[in-house]
């Protein structure tokens, strides 16, 4: 049926109306949802599921409050990855309140998991946000957002991954601690109208030290930049080895960043003109993450920062989306390796440690780029014992497969592995063991293989 001129001219007048309102009654609305702590975490019932943003941006103050509360509550289940605070809930003075449903074991719940307080769901970071909309359906979703801007959008600062999909596309209430600290980055806003109960207080945002580089790590370091090129696009995380990778590349031109996550040395690149984002073929210009970790000189530099793209972890960390970057080079640590080439990197046998993460998606999305390489490193030893093994240890998870591993680097060098025979990957990767452990592993090489080892 065709509508009349005048039709049409009314109905877009009614959407830009109803728009306006919106911005301009959003203070209004903002005040009308102000509550304190307290009173914004007596609306988790017991058998709630609440989901709490992720990493540096868990909203301390809810989180708190909420413990705090907890009499009040019976079989509440939390869900989220790293918790960077107290973990007060995993406790075992709350174990009838609180059930942690970890998707990333970090080191304050380990011992929850271990003991059977807390449980451990393994799942590709990139497929969270599916999850969390089809199975982990929140009835509640803990916030910590910027101040809103004169719009009306708070941004999700240092961490969008599947906080966003939470607090944007599931019915659950959203109770947001609004933070003055938190920055506002670029890529993913919410508005005040989404929200059910703000509260304001700010709180410093959580800040790492930056890691040790010792002799070991440099070494690493040094071995994986010998494997990046100029204008390549990189993808790597947080701790000793990938600073040591950020230090050792302060000779190389216009290199890209496309990663789950990073930290304070990337600054340090970008300061020095290495980092430029100019030959990036995919989002061209833009240094793209879905959430950070560092100190607040990061915190700082991410702030109403136009280089800086914060995005949903089902957006970044999907391969098919990924490995539109050219030459990615994904670079990731691990526990240890086997003979085969086989990586673990969540477990010690049956101990949980973290989590699959994004290690797999962005493996897998080097491998599918044009140009692009899978690179995991890790120190030779650990604690007197080698990480190259014969047999990874009973009870261990593989996290990355054989067939996606491009190099293993230690600081006794790379190991090539891609489209190696597995007697040319064993090879390869005694080479590049501690030389204390090397002659029981050419005794297995060889009983393995029915063949000399040189």
């Amino acid at each position: 049926m065709n509508v009349a001129p005048h039709a049409e001219m009314d109905f877009i007048l009614y959407v830009t109306l109803c728009y306006k309102r919106r911005i301009m009654n959003w203070r209004d609305d903002y005040q009308s949802k102000l509550v304190t702590a307290k009173e914004a975490v007596s609306k988790i019932k017991s058998g709630d599921r609440v989901v709490m943003a992720h990493a540096i941006a868990e909203p301390k103050a809810l989180i708190d409050a909420m413990v705090d509360n907890a009499g009040n509550y019976m079989d509440v289940e939390l869900v989220c990855m790293i918790n960077m605070g107290a973990s007060r809930f995993c406790e075992p003075e709350y174990k009838t309140n609180f059930r942690l449903n970890s998707l990333f074991v970090g080191p304050r719940v380990r011992k929850a998991v271990a003991e059977g307080r807390a449980d451990y769901t393994p799942v590709f970071f990139h497929e969270i946000p599916e999850l969390i909309k089809a199975q982990l359906v929140p009835d509640v979703t803990l916030l910590q957002l910027s101040p809103p801007n004169e719009h009306g959008y708070c941004s999700f600062g240092v961490s969008v991954d599947y906080t966003s999909t939470a607090a944007l596309e599931c019915p659950g209430l959203n109770i947001a601690q609004i933070n003055k600290e938190m920055p506002r980055t670029m890529g993913s806003y919410i508005h005040v109208s989404e929200l059910d109960y703000i509260v304001e207080c700010d709180q410093p945002l959580i800040e790492l030290s930056p890691p040790v580089i010792g002799e070991v790590e440099a070494a690493i370091g040094q071995n994986i930049a010998s494997l990046i090129n100029d204008g390549d696009c990189l993808q790597l995380g947080i701790g000793s080895i990938p600073d040591a990778v950020l230090a050792g590349l302060k000779g190389k031109k216009d290199l890209g960043v496309y990663t789950e996550m990073f930290s304070d040395g990337v600054v340090d690149l970008v300061e020095a003109g290495v980092i430029t984002n100019k030959r990036k073929n995919f989002r061209k210009g833009k240094m793209v993450a879905t959430f950070l970790m560092g100190t607040k000189k990061l915190y700082d530099f991410v702030d109403d920062n136009p280089q800086v793209e914060m995005l949903p972890v089902n957006l970044v960390n999907d391969p098919r989306i990924a490995c539109q970057n050219d030459n990615l080079v994904a670079i990731n640590a691990c526990v240890q390796v086997d003979l085969q080439g086989q990586v673990v990197s969540d477990s010690v046998g049956l101990r949980q440690i973290s989590g699959v993460g994004g290690q797999v998606d962005f493996v897998r999305a080097a491998n599918m780029s044009k140009g692009g390489r899978a690179i995991v490193a890790m120190p030779a030893t650990t604690k007197g014992t080698s990480k190259i093994v014969p047999f990874i240890h009973e009870g261990a998870a593989v996290t990355t497969s054989r067939n996606d591993v491009s190099y293993v680097v230690t600081e006794f060098g790379i190991a090539k592995l891609k489209g190696k025979t597995l007697r040319e990957r064993a090879k390869q990767l005694i080479n590049i063991a501690h030389p204390d452990f090397r002659e029981e592993l050419k005794l297995e090489f060889e009983k393995r293989f029915h063949q000399s080892y040189s």
